[in-house]
């Protein structure tokens, strides 16, 4: 069977502040063998890499009013620099994306001009003060300049790395979604992403996985916007959670949005989804969750309706309960660890392998906040956690830290009598080499900042 694969979740985003090209080309330098941009929108339809369409977040009180101390909204969470730019301080606003009432900065209203003024933060500083250090060093790629990066890798290099993107909040930017003054979005991030694909003839399925959480984008790839384009790649559907274990029922994260939103308008289900609409026990409803689609009949209905591949939630493939109270599992003198897995494994590997799936959970990470006890109470490494899933047969899995998972997983395979591929991890000099000629195709394209040394 073919090698599992290490995907390098937002690039090493252990290390550097996520979605920015340094974490990309530094993940590859490390080994990874494919790249995940998340994809939002700008107003003006430009694909820019980002985990959410929200740019910072603020504090909401129980009415939804943005709270303000001393004047200035209560920051809770960023990845740019926008919360500290008086010149959006306009953008500022509340809306309801996938259900979820958010007050913040979001792409969607702001130019792809706009955008490239920004700068990247690290998400999680607390937890990764190490890439926190690299704030406001790098600008916020667009989806044209990750392909570019591994356009030059190749070139470079010979590495034929794959990149695997995510369509954020499909159904809101197409359907649902308006900007900060009213408009509607009115964009395909599908259409958007194969345009992208096709403009920067980045089409060999054995480089391409497209993933969402959401179907109804999946399956208008598979009809429609992949055969439009005469390209045909493999499409992953991801899975949020379906065992009930860590999140509130019925959450965000829980159900496909798509679903929600046609059910809860009154949409034509069955010409949305298909027979899909009647192979879901009792029927596509507002309340359909990702339990839901977990059985082998569904799971087979997609293997051959549309979907190469399924993404689930790690949590969901190896259950596990809350700890009463949080423990210190690395000994930092912090408690920051608090479930602890039950011993068993979910039958969802074997129901998607037996379908034809390819399994690829997700995400993989090494710090005390998200890792678990095992069974027996003893903390449990990463590298534990990516070992229990290889025994369980996943074909990769997506990972923050590519290098301890790339080693891992050739160790996993020196033990089962398999032979690597050829190591893939690049010097100090090759990244060196690639970081200039990215910053001058990068000027050259119009994509970025021109200068010696100029890097995104």
């Amino acid at each position: 069977s073919a090698t599992p694969i290490v995907i390098a979740h937002r690039g090493a985003s252990g290390d550097r502040p996520e979605h920015t090209i340094e974490a990309y080309l530094l993940a590859i330098a490390q080994g990874a063998d494919f790249i995940e941009p998340d994809l939002a929108a700008t107003r003006d339809g430009a694909l820019i890499a980002r985990h959410e369409n929200a740019l910072a977040q603020v504090k909401l009180d129980s009415n939804g009013a943005i709270v303000r101390v001393a004047g200035r909204p209560v920051v809770l969470g960023t990845t740019t620099d926008v919360a500290e730019r008086p010149e959006f301080a306009d953008r500022l606003t509340v809306k309801r994306v996938d259900g979820v009432r958010i007050g913040g900065w979001f792409s969607e209203d702001l130019t792809l001009a706009e955008v490239r003024t920004l700068r990247a933060r690290e998400r999680i500083p607390d937890v990764r003060p190490g890439s926190a250090a690299f704030d406001d060093r790098f600008a916020i790629p667009t989806f044209a300049e990750v392909l570019l990066l591994l356009d030059v890798v190749e070139r470079e290099t010979g590495l034929e790395i794959g990149v695997y993107p995510e369509t954020k909040h499909p159904t809101w930017f197409a359907e649902e979604g308006r900007t900060w003054d009213g408009e509607p979005i009115g964009h395909s991030l599908g259409a958007l992403l194969v345009d992208e694909l096709v403009r920067h003839d980045f089409t060999d399925p054995k480089r391409v996985f497209i993933q969402s959480f959401e179907v109804a984008n999946l399956i208008a790839l598979q009809d429609e916007i992949l055969p439009a384009a005469s390209v045909d790649l493999p499409l992953v559907q991801l899975f949020g959670d379906t065992s009930g274990c860590c999140m509130p029922p019925r959450s965000a994260f829980s159900l496909p949005y798509d679903m929600h939103y046609h059910a809860t308008h009154g949409r034509d289900l069955e010409a949305i989804y298909g027979a899909l609409a009647r192979l879901v026990e009792g029927g596509i409803t507002p309340e359909t969750g990702y339990g839901d689609l977990a059985s082998a009949r569904v799971l087979r209905f997609l293997a051959e309706r549309y979907a190469e591949g399924v993404g689930p939630w790690v949590a969901s493939l190896l259950p596990r309960e809350r700890l009463d109270e949080p423990v210190d599992a690395d000994g930092d003198g912090r408690a920051e660890t608090t479930t602890r897995l039950t011993g068993a494994a979910s039958p969802f590997v074997r129901r998607a392998r037996d379908a034809g799936l390819l399994v690829h959970p997700y995400t993989l990470r090494a710090e005390a906040p998200f890792r678990s006890l095992d069974a027996d109470g003893r903390p449990q490494s990463m590298a534990e956690e990516i070992a229990r899933l290889l025994d369980l047969g996943v074909d990769g899995f997506f990972t923050d830290q590519p290098r301890e998972a790339v080693r891992v997983r050739d160790e996993w395979l020196a033990q089962a009598g398999r032979r690597a591929a050829p190591g893939r991890a690049l010097g100090s000099d090759a990244v060196a080499r690639i970081r200039a000629a990215f910053a001058e195709a990068a000027c050259a394209r119009g994509l970025g900042p021109c200068g010696a040394g100029t890097m995104r």
